[in-house]
C-alpha cells in the first residue's frame, strides 16, 4: 500500500452549535493521507489536484457554513429547495437560524467534533476520487496559541463571495501592545468578551424580544447569496456600530482602549482564524 500525505492543506472557518456554549465560531487546520495503489503516472494522487479538487471539496463542505446535528435537544427543521430554517433551544435560550442552503449543514453525528467532521469528510472525499486510491485520512486541529483567543461568529452582508453568511466564525488569537508593549490583561479582557459570540452590526438588529424572560435579539439582512437571519440569546451577542470585518473589529478594539486611556498609543493585531487578520493603531 502506497500513501502520501499533505500537511496544512486548508484551514476551515466555520461555526456550530455545542450544546453547552452555544453558537461557536471554529478554525481547523486540515491535514491528509491517501492511501492506494500507483496509478499510470506512478502516484497515488497528483498533489496539485490534491490541492484543488480536495480542497475545493472540503471549502464546498463545511468552509464559511454552520454546522448543527440533527440530534440537537428540541431542533426542528423546515426547509425547501432554496432556503433552510432551523429552530432550537437549550438552557441559555432559543436560537432560530435562517439562510439559502448551501449556508448550513445538518449532519447524522452525534456532536460536532474534529473526529466526527473528519470521519465525515472522508467519506464524501473517498467518494470523488479515482478507484486506486482506496482511503482517505484527514486530521482536524485547532492551532497552537499560547496567549488569549476568542471564538466568534459574524456574517458581512456586503461581502461578494461566503462571508456574507450570516453565521460563520474563526478562533483567533489577539495581540494588544500598550505603548509598544504587549499587554495580557487588555488581551484577556478581550478574549473575555468575544468568548463564544456573535457579534453583530446595529443596522442589522431586526427584532428585540423576550423568551421566557431572557433577552433575544434578531439579526436580519438581504446578501447576494440570498436572505439570512440569526435569533439567539442577547447574553452570547456583541453589538457593533460598524460591520465586523477583522480591520473593523481590531479598529474598535483600538479605540476602546484609546478611550480609557487616552494618553497612551494601542495596536490591535487581531486574527480571523489562523495566519491572517488586521492591525490597527491609536
Amino acid at each position: 500500500m502506497n500513501q502520501l500525505f499533505v500537511n496544512n492543506l486548508t484551514v476551515i472557518d466555520f461555526s456550530y452549535f455545542d450544546s453547552q456554549r452555544g453558537i461557536l465560531g471554529e478554525s481547523w487546520n486540515v491535514d491528509i493521507e491517501l492511501n492506494g495503489e500507483l496509478n499510470n503516472q506512478g502516484m497515488v494522487f497528483d498533489f496539485g489536484l490534491v490541492k484543488k479538487k480536495i480542497k475545493s471539496i472540503i471549502d464546498n463542505e463545511l468552509d464559511h457554513r454552520f454546522v448543527i446535528t440533527k440530534h440537537a435537544k428540541n431542533l426542528e427543521i423546515q426547509k425547501n429547495d432554496k432556503s433552510c430554517e432551523l429552530s432550537w433551544q437549550n438552557v441559555m435560550g432559543h436560537y432560530r437560524h435562517v439562510s439559502p442552503n448551501d449556508a448550513v449543514l445538518v449532519l447524522d453525528i452525534k456532536t460536532v467534533n474534529p473526529k466526527a467532521i473528519a470521519n465525515y469528510l472522508q467519506e464524501v472525499i473517498l467518494k470523488a476520487l479515482p478507484k486506486n486510491v482506496t482511503g482517505v485520512l484527514i486530521k482536524l486541529s485547532q492551532e497552537n496559541i499560547d496567549g488569549a483567543y476568542y471564538h466568534y461568529s459574524h456574517g458581512l452582508k456586503k461581502h461578494n463571495g461566503n462571508c456574507q453568511r450570516i453565521v460563520h466564525g474563526h478562533r483567533s488569537k489577539i495581540e494588544i501592545y500598550e505603548n509598544h508593549q504587549r499587554n495580557q490583561s487588555l488581551e484577556d479582557y478581550w478574549a473575555a468578551c468575544f468568548r463564544n459570540i456573535y457579534i453583530g452590526t446595529r443596522e442589522d438588529i431586526s427584532d428585540e424580544i423576550e423568551i421566557d424572560n431572557k433577552t433575544h435579539i434578531t439579526f436580519s439582512y438581504k446578501a447576494r447569496q440570498g436572505d439570512f437571519s440569526v435569533t439567539l440569546p442577547k447574553k452570547r451577542v456583541y453589538v457593533l456600530d460598524t460591520d465586523s470585518t477583522v480591520e473593523l473589529i481590531a479598529d474598535h478594539i483600538a479605540k476602546a482602549c484609546t478611550e480609557k486611556n487616552p494618553n497612551n498609543h494601542y495596536k490591535v493585531k487581531a486574527y480571523e482564524g489562523v495566519g491572517k487578520g488586521a492591525i490597527a493603531s491609536s
